[in-house]
């Protein structure tokens, strides 16, 4: 097993880039996928959100990009469900990438279609994209796919769920036959299965640990409490508990409540969900992760989407419709070594709910009982 990135076949370029940026150790994800993604070959990966996936397809990127000819086309192309997921890792090539003639370019909804294509006129070595505005650019010839060497599907199961089948499609239609393909999901169900199949030539199998298990860094907690005292025991957490707080709710309705509230208590909190406008979203995420905002007040469309290092408590305030949605959830703390806390709130009504997501996860939280705020017995 690999224990550094100076033991894998990389340019000193990159290997000064990694070291640069403090990576030296690479992940379980990263040490099974990027030696036969060097390679050159197909990689099926499963493994959790905050494995270290992005980095595992990234230094394969870069390392081809390092050895290629500047082309009139794109070399490598990523395809990911959200804006913010998109966003994150064009940042994230951004801070390695070796040399700063190695551009890329974001094709996304909700931010300036103008500016976009007038990167793609600058002939991007990597695009960074969501299906509906990339095929939305294919239909319209803006963008040219015809010398992508390698294609990376990230969050496929996500893509699915977002009904992004079809767009995945033309878009690999466009695409040579002859590439390299790197997938990676938290499952490996029919529809996933039938990606893979259709997609991949042979891919290199990477899975791990379980596809749908919380993270064993994250300790899990469950609090048995009335709805109308959610609001108060999640103040309660934040006096008792130190570090940022990413707080999920199911509607935009309840994040929009449950922020304003915690402002008015003195509590510097901001939310982010569907009814914000991207710059409102970008700018609620830059401001947490920066720090200046403590607590985010999120709906499931972020639960995938953000990626913040340190997030030190994940609180289920509503609890999440699918056992699915749960790891994720729980997947924004206790990222790569790191230590978490995982708090769930249940009401009364809501019990046979959450004993059906330990059942589905095989898990057993540490169980609280709370009748105020400052009464609260495990």
């Amino acid at each position: 097993m690999t224990t550094q990135f100076s033991q894998f076949p990389l340019s000193a370029a990159l290997l000064a880039r990694l070291d640069s940026n403090k990576f030296v150790t690479p992940t379980p994800v990263q040490a099974g996928a990027i030696p036969p993604a060097l390679e050159g070959r197909d990689v099926l990966a499963t493994a959790q959100t905050g494995t270290g996936k992005t980095l595992s397809f990234l230094i394969p990127i870069i390392e081809r990009l390092e050895k290629s000819e500047p082309c009139k086309g794109a070399t490598a192309l990523i395809l990911l469900p959200t804006r913010e997921l998109a966003m994150q890792v064009e940042l994230a090539f951004r801070t390695i990438r070796t040399q700063s003639s190695h551009n890329s370019v974001l094709v996304v909804g909700g931010l300036s279609e103008g500016a976009q294509i007038d990167a793609l006129r600058r002939h991007p070595r990597l695009i960074v994209a969501t299906p509906g505005r990339l095929e939305d650019f294919l239909k319209r010839k803006l963008v040219r796919l015809e010398q992508v060497e390698i294609l990376v599907l990230d969050e496929v199961d996500r893509m699915l769920d977002m009904g992004f089948q079809p767009a995945i499609a033309r878009i690999a239609a466009a695409l040579p036959v002859e590439r390299q393909t790197l997938c990676y999901s938290a499952t490996l169900e029919g529809a996933i299965r039938e990606v893979a199949r259709k997609y991949l030539k042979d891919p290199v199998r990477v899975e791990i640990g379980s596809v749908l298990k919380p993270s064993e860094n994250v300790e899990l907690r469950a609090f048995e409490v009335e709805r109308e005292k959610k609001q108060e025991l999640l103040e309660h957490l934040l006096e008792a508990e130190e570090g940022s707080f990413l707080v999920f709710v199911r509607t935009k309705y309840g994040a929009d409540r449950v922020a304003r509230r915690l402002s008015r208590s003195g509590w510097s909190a901001t939310q982010i969900h569907g009814d914000r406008t991207q710059s409102q979203r970008n700018q609620a995420l830059r401001s947490f992760s920066e720090g200046r905002h403590r607590v985010l007040v999120a709906t499931d469309v972020a639960a995938r989407g953000i990626d913040v290092a340190h997030v030190a408590h994940v609180v289920n305030y509503d609890l999440p419709k699918l056992a699915e949605d749960f790891v994720h959830r729980v997947g924004r703390t206790g990222r790569a070594s790191a230590k978490g806390v995982a708090s769930t709130f249940a009401d009364s009504a809501e019990r046979g709910e959450l004993k059906k997501i330990e059942r589905t996860l095989s898990i057993r939280m540490k169980r609280f009982r709370v009748r105020s705020a400052d009464e609260v017995a495990a």
